[in-house]
């Protein structure tokens, strides 16, 4: 109070400190140090109070001089001092109703609390009102804002979290595996209430994440989470983790969810290279190996069928060359039959014909008249005729008179006859 009453007094007053008897000519206190040094007078510091108070509110102190007024030494008049209070509880009650003001920003949400207890929600930005507190409170959550969660790191993936980021494959490996979770508040009401009040909403997301993560990942196998199906995972986390909060009803909507780094744990991860390097130099041998066969085994295939192909119609030519013989033979036998001299004269001349065919012919006659024996190549003759029917038709012509004189040549039709009556004579 009396810190109050120091504030309301001017530290300029030229007559603060003084202890006067209440005269006219001395009716405030003096400044220290002008006549007595003593401590300020209480009585007279309220008195000054006193009138100001009434001065400031249209009453005077009751004449020129300092004689209190009516009501007491040193107290204010009731009327004054009542307006006063009335002016101040007015200031003070626009003050309180002024509280009542917020602003609700783009992206936000405001929920409205009426003694603790949830009323309703104001979504709309801009300038709004509601009952001052403690009647309404407004609790404001911004809905458009993309939070993150991390799980098996902090910050970076170097800064790893060993009792998060370790998880049990489903072939009863271990993974060490570090994911991002993005999420947005879709129910601020749900955000707000439906939520533990004591714990962090991200740790309540880190948890789900977790959760549905090691259930994704206990049924998968490590190579799949490690090189295959990597995407595949994240996708199926990311519904696990919805299906959890919609579940507990906690108004987070699952955004994505984004694997940062999964590799074998560190004091493994050497031999589990060697281990992949073992597995995929024996898929490649595998690889190999399908790729011959699949060169080798069409090829043989095909040329099993051709030399299926080529037996058979090898199988047909010959049953059709021996049906065709003995058709021919049968047909020969018949026109024998018929006529035999005439057959075998025809037979004869065919195997004649075969035979000389693909052997050198020379003509002799020996039962020429006198001791010339006739000496005639065929084959050289017929080389011969065919080199001269090649020759160019523009080659120089041979006068008659230079021409070599032709040899003659006796008639061999009757040798031909000759040797024919002779070998038949022989055949019989």
């Amino acid at each position: 109070m009396w810190t109050r009453i120091r504030s309301l007094l001017s530290l300029n007053d030229p007559g603060w400190g003084r202890g006067g008897s209440g005269g006219k000519n001395d009716d405030r206190p003096q400044r220290p140090g002008s006549g007595n040094d003593g401590p300020p007078d209480l009585d007279e510091l309220w008195r000054d109070f006193n009138r100001r108070l009434n001065r400031m509110f249209g009453k005077s102190g009751g004449g020129g001089g300092g004689e209190p007024p009516r009501g007491g030494p040193g107290m204010p008049t009731m009327k004054g001092a009542g307006a006063g209070l009335g002016l101040i509880a007015g200031i003070g009650f626009l003050l309180w109703l002024g509280s009542g003001f917020y602003i609700i920003q783009e992206g936000q949400a405001a929920a409205i609390l009426r003694f603790g207890e949830f009323k309703y929600m104001v979504e709309t930005a801009g300038f709004k009102w509601r009952l001052p507190y403690p009647i309404e409170t407004a609790e404001l959550v911004d809905v458009q804002r993309l939070r993150q969660v991390e799980v098996g790191y902090r910050t970076n993936v170097k800064n790893k979290v060993p009792r998060e980021s370790l998880i049990l494959t489903g072939d009863q490996a271990i993974v060490d595996l570090q994911f991002a979770a993005q999420y947005r508040i879709t129910d601020p009401k749900a955000y707000l209430f439906n939520n533990n009040p004591g714990g962090a909403p991200e740790e309540i997301v880190r948890q789900a994440a977790e959760t549905a993560t090691r259930e994704v990942i206990g049924r998968t196998g490590i190579d799949q989470v490690l090189y295959e199906e990597k995407e595949q995972v994240a996708k199926d986390a990311l519904t696990l983790m919805q299906s959890i909060a919609d579940r507990y009803k906690a108004g987070i909507g699952i955004v994505d969810v984004t694997i940062q780094q999964a590799q074998p744990p560190e004091p493994v991860q050497a031999a589990f290279e060697d281990a992949n390097k073992a597995a995929q130099d024996r898929e490649r041998l595998i690889n190999e190996g399908r790729a011959y066969a699949n060169d080798v085994i069409p090829k043989a295939r095909g040329t099993a069928g051709r030399l299926q192909q080529e037996a058979e119609g090898y199988k047909q030519r010959i049953i059709a060359t021996a049906e065709g013989d003995a058709s021919r033979f049968k047909q020969v036998l018949t026109e024998y039959s018929k006529a035999p001299a005439v057959t075998r004269e025809r037979l004869y001349l065919d195997t004649m014909q075969q035979v000389f065919a693909n052997t050198s012919k020379v003509l002799i006659d020996s039962r020429g008249n006198g001791n010339n024996l006739l000496y005639l190549p065929l084959d050289r003759l017929v080389q011969q005729a065919s080199a001269d029917a090649r020759a160019p038709a523009a080659a120089p012509a041979v006068p008659a008179a230079d021409a070599p004189s032709a040899p003659t040549v006796p008639s061999t039709a009757g040798t031909r006859d000759g040797l024919r009556t002779r070998d038949r004579d022989s055949g019989r």
